[in-house]
């Protein structure tokens, strides 16, 4: 069976694309992002590419892109479309394959289906991307608590940022999830820093299926 993991995060703009791309080239994977909102700027496809130094054709192709950097279930209505879980079924390739989900957990994809609901359909290891910030054991608790309430596996959780290892550790105890790493903030963001500082702080053994 191919590797597969699915990357959430315990709210937007924390990381979650950058480790993301981190991953996707360490495991030499495919990248998909279902459903991109927003597409005035790069999008996290191009990021990924980028980031990761992955060629093109190991993205795949967005099943949805809307215009709105908003929540999907908003950017989505605005297009004039309606998301189903069923328009989102994981692809199926020869290889690994990183997916990448949109904010946090609970980010509605329709006005009745949230991304934690669809990862429960998926039946894919989650990887939880928390920063490290003051705030950051109340979101990545409440994160840990909805995707198990929906039986949803948790493969660990991956920190960015400073390290708080009173935080990381309480979060780890208490919900009871591995930490997989820490990969601190990185000045001047390229793809071979970025690999470098990956390999540094993470061990690929834990990514192993």
């Amino acid at each position: 069976m191919s590797q597969k993991f699915v990357i959430t995060g315990t709210d937007t703009d924390i990381g979650k694309t950058v480790f993301a791309a981190a991953l996707t080239a360490a495991l030499n994977a495919y990248y998909w992002k279902p459903v991109q909102a927003g597409l005035d700027d790069e999008t996290d496809s191009q990021a990924v590419a980028r980031l990761g130094g992955i060629s093109y054709d190991r993205i795949l192709s967005e099943n949805f892109r809307l215009n709105a950097p908003a929540s999907p279930h908003f950017a989505a209505a605005k297009d004039g479309i309606r998301i189903a879980a069923d328009d989102l079924n994981i692809p199926q390739i020869d290889g690994p394959l990183v997916i990448e989900g949109a904010g946090g957990a609970l980010v509605p994809i329709n006005d009745t289906l949230l991304y934690a609901d669809l990862f429960a359909l998926w039946e894919c290891p989650i990887i939880i991307v928390a920063s490290t910030k003051l705030g950051t054991i109340n979101h990545s608790l409440m994160t840990i608590e909805a995707l198990r309430s929906r039986s949803v596996p948790i493969h660990g959780i991956a920190f960015i940022g400073e390290e708080i290892a009173d935080s990381q550790d309480t979060i780890c105890r208490i919900g009871n999830v591995k930490q997989l790493g820490r990969l601190p903030i990185i000045e001047n963001l390229s793809a071979p820093v970025l690999s470098a500082v990956f390999h540094q702080h993470f061990d690929l053994t834990d990514f192993a299926q």
